[in-house]
């Protein structure tokens, strides 16, 4: 089930009273909604699959406006595909861009599944705290192949040097994430300034991938930092602000029980970490739902966030390396049924009333 994390009510300006209801209660305007892919190698092809069934839902067009997306590592590559399939075509093309670049990065061919499988193994007997081998990237022609692989992939399915003609007024915001390496400071690229070197740079898992250089400044993998980016998709224009921020959470944010042996123990660290920086950013959506709800910021110009996430479990994080073609579309058609049942549970008008439009 979704998780609704802040559902307030903030109260329209007497000078406006345009709440985007008809007389009778229903919308009369489609619902702006921000969507934020959190970041996890493999395991993002989860939100390809939620992604997917968003985008198919034949009502998204008359109920949802889609205002920005964001995202970090896998989480760019699936942002980038709904937003270019978008803008260039419309929901089927992202769709079906979101299938098509998981089907791609996928292992295929004899000498790319063995390293596959390698790299897998490699990964779980390292999540048990056994002592390992590391090789750096820089020594490292797998670093190369890979980086390569993943470039090929963006090429085939996104015309870069056409973005800039696809962003304007009242488009959505595309929002990728990295760090700066070695400034230590996050880093963001946005609409026009996503190039293939910005994705890459988001996706550079530091003990696999070499560091990409942008601009003169090293970058990687924005797992460090924003992870995915939420500020960003609140600091548009009011008529542009989200009423709703749906996140697709890898990392899970709650556990039954008490993480015991090593192999658990490690799990939920990679957890615990990769949820810091997300937590951080909604703490302070949350801050502002909470004061215009008690009356401090009183202005039309101030506007109410819904937060809602839908979370991936049971996957250990050993497994956000694994390729696999089988795996990664269990994950997909796994991510098609969750964003199946988030869509059944969603009932905007009884959540939330929604502030005035300006």
């Amino acid at each position: 089930m979704s998780d609704t994390t802040a559902s307030v009510t903030s109260r329209p300006s007497e000078a406006d009273d345009s709440s985007g209801l008809s007389d009778d209660g229903d919308r009369v305007t489609p619902t702006r909604v921000a969507i934020a892919c959190q970041g996890g190698g493999s395991h993002t092809a989860f939100a390809a699959g939620v992604l997917r069934t968003w985008l198919s839902d034949g009502a998204w067009d008359d109920e949802f406006e889609l205002v920005g997306i964001s995202g970090t590592s896998g989480g760019a590559f699936n942002a980038l595909a709904v937003w270019y399939g978008l803008l260039s075509a419309d929901e089927p093309t992202a769709a079906d861009l979101l299938e098509s670049f998981w089907t791609d990065i996928a292992a295929t061919g004899y000498p790319d599944r063995l390293y596959n499988e390698w790299l897998a193994a490699f990964s779980r007997l390292e999540s048990t705290g056994a002592a390992v081998p590391q090789v750096s990237p820089y020594y490292s022609p797998v670093s190369e192949l890979g980086t390569a692989h993943l470039a090929r992939v963006l090429e085939r399915h996104v015309d870069f040097e056409a973005i800039p003609a696809l962003t304007g007024v009242g488009t959505p915001e595309l929002v990728v994430g990295t760090v700066d390496v070695q400034g230590g400071e996050f880093e963001t690229f946005t609409n026009d300034d996503v190039t293939i070197d910005a994705v890459l740079a988001s996706a550079a898992l530091p003990m696999l991938f070499e560091a990409v250089e942008i601009d003169g400044t090293a970058h990687w993998d924005g797992l460090f930092s924003q992870n995915p980016p939420v500020k960003d998709l609140m600091s548009g224009p009011v008529e542009r602000t989200p009423e709703e921020l749906w996140v697709i959470q890898i990392n899970p944010q709650t556990r039954e029980d008490t993480p015991t042996t090593p192999f658990e123990i490690a799990d939920r660290r990679n957890e615990l970490a990769g949820n810091l920086s997300l937590n951080q950013e909604l703490a302070v959506v949350e801050r502002i739902n909470r004061w215009i709800a008690d009356g401090h910021l009183d202005h039309p110009q101030y506007t109410t966030t819904t937060i809602r996430r839908i979370e991936l479990r049971g996957y250990h994080h050993a497994s956000k390396l694994d390729r696999d073609p089988e795996f990664i579309d269990e994950l997909v058609r796994h991510g098609e049924s969750r964003g199946r049942e988030f869509l059944e549970g969603l009932e905007l008008e009884s959540d939330v009333t929604y502030p005035a439009r300006t």
